[in-house]
């Protein structure tokens, strides 16, 4: 291939890349529009389809509905690939995953059948209405989010493993206070119990009958108010920093990862230099 044939062909990709990904165009917001039609279109079909009188009067031609829209849709999924520099990126990501499994059920049940219900987990790609109806601040709230969930995840796993080594500890206390006798049959069935008791869920089918043992439930479901307050205090304090950034919707042609900083010159998934 020489180099006028290779510029036609990143041409073609990269006009192919701001119809589908972009929706900022007229082109990308009527593939949008459209795509979400299809969508909404597609998930009524399988609910209907799940209707038995619907079925018996109709299966045909829902049957046939259900492969138009799977069809349309691995088109689209192949060409999302096709013009995307890192295609394995984008399929691993988000709305890449979606976009499989909203046309992998059709196919499974070819070999297990009844696994084309599942199709409407399509109604998620309906997600992408944000996007084209330049809903900013919604797509600034959900990037804010999922930043402020990463940088507490690390002191959210410190302190769920120390939840669960008190349930531990507070369970095999219980245990060796009530015995099975009262319903703590085992160590494992105490942390259960310890478990629902701390964040204060309160199942009622095991109680503790001793007099000690009701005053350590009541030791844990005092603490448990308090306990359950530390993971919303962490997201909190991680959500007011990121709330300070501002995002934008470029989209970037070699991984599709969108919510970059307003200021960035660089995507910060994968390093590319964006517009």
């Amino acid at each position: 291939m020489n180099s006028n044939q290779q510029q036609d062909v990143s041409a073609w990709r990269r006009r192919l890349f701001v119809i589908i990904f972009e929706a900022d165009t007229p082109a990308g917001k009527a593939f949008d529009v459209g795509l979400i039609v299809c969508i909404v279109a597609s998930v009524l079909v399988v609910t209907l389809d799940s209707v038995e009188s619907l079925q018996s009067r109709h299966g045909s031609l829902f049957f046939g509905l259900e492969w138009f829209f799977t069809g349309l849709f691995t088109v689209e999924y192949l060409l999302r690939l096709i013009c995307i520099r890192r295609p394995l990126r984008y399929a691993r990501s988000f709305f890449g995953i979606v976009d499989l499994l909203a046309i992998l059920p059709t196919y499974l049940n070819i070999i297990l059948p009844g696994t084309r219900y599942l199709l409407v987990i399509r109604v998620l790609r309906v997600l992408r209405v944000f996007r084209i109806l330049k809903l900013v601040q919604y797509l600034e709230e959900v990037s804010t989010i999922r930043t402020s969930l990463l940088a507490s995840a690390r002191k959210i796993l410190v302190f769920l493993f120390t939840v669960l080594t008190l349930v531990v500890v507070l369970g095999s206390i219980m245990y060796l206070i009530e015995g099975a006798e009262n319903g703590f049959s085992s160590i494992p069935r105490s942390i259960y119990w310890a478990i629902v008791t701390l964040t204060t869920v309160g199942y009622g089918d095991i109680t503790p009958q001793t007099p000690v043992g009701q005053i350590l439930a009541s030791f844990i479901m005092i603490m448990g108010f308090s306990i359950i307050a530390v993971p919303t205090g962490i997201i909190s304090a991680e959500f007011s920093k990121a709330a300070k950034r501002r995002y934008t919707r470029i989209a970037c042609p070699e991984c599709s990862g969108e919510g970059h900083d307003q200021d960035a010159k660089f995507c910060k998934y994968c390093g590319t230099e964006i517009e």
